[in-house]
């Protein structure tokens, strides 16, 4: 992925940052697949509850990219959001936006960290930390880079129209791009 693709997908995270918590939530995680360096779309987590349902969702964000055939993947999510979702304890700066780039050989884990302005509910982003090439991810996340990559065995003429469908009726929230739209 070139740096002007993810410097536009981080601005969009941000933007949609500012939007969230101007209504008072994060946004929840997303992953937007690509293949050819295209983006599929953006999908959003479903409603989950606390533990093990949040930590399978998160996990299964992956079907679509893996139903693409995704080259790479960015995964976005907030650390003291899916650390409480998932009942688990949070690791690294929070409040922070968490972006992970990842190909089949690795990932690099992008981290945004902010302050909320107390008068009008809106990020104040701090200095980014430096790229972590293998940066440690929350065990969801990492399920998620995992299994972006493993090949899905659908007997079906269409896996990825058939995903896209079975993500939607679970609930999860997919704005495909024109060119994966059907």
């Amino acid at each position: 992925m070139d740096t002007r693709t993810f410097d536009a997908l981080t601005e969009s995270m941000k933007s949609a940052y500012v939007a969230g918590l101007s209504e008072g939530a994060v946004p929840r995680p997303v992953i937007m697949p690509l293949v050819r360096g295209e983006l599929v779309g953006l999908i959003w987590l479903r409603p989950v509850t606390s533990g093990e349902d949040a930590l399978t969702a998160i996990a299964s964000l992956s079907n679509i990219a893996a139903a693409a055939n995704a080259d790479e993947i960015v995964l976005a999510w907030e650390t003291q959001d899916v650390a409480t979702t998932c009942e688990l304890p949070a690791d690294g700066p929070s409040p922070c936006l968490n972006m992970v780039h990842a190909t089949k050989d690795g990932h690099t884990l992008h981290q945004f960290p902010y302050g909320v302005d107390p008068a009008s509910a809106a990020p104040r982003w701090q200095p980014a930390s430096a790229p972590q090439p293998d940066g440690k991810l929350v065990p969801p996340v990492q399920a998620a880079v995992d299994y972006a990559f493993t090949p899905l065995e659908l007997d079906h003429p269409s896996p990825f129209g058939v995903t896209v469908v079975l993500m939607e009726e679970d609930g999860y929230n997919l704005r495909l791009t024109e060119a994966f739209a059907f």
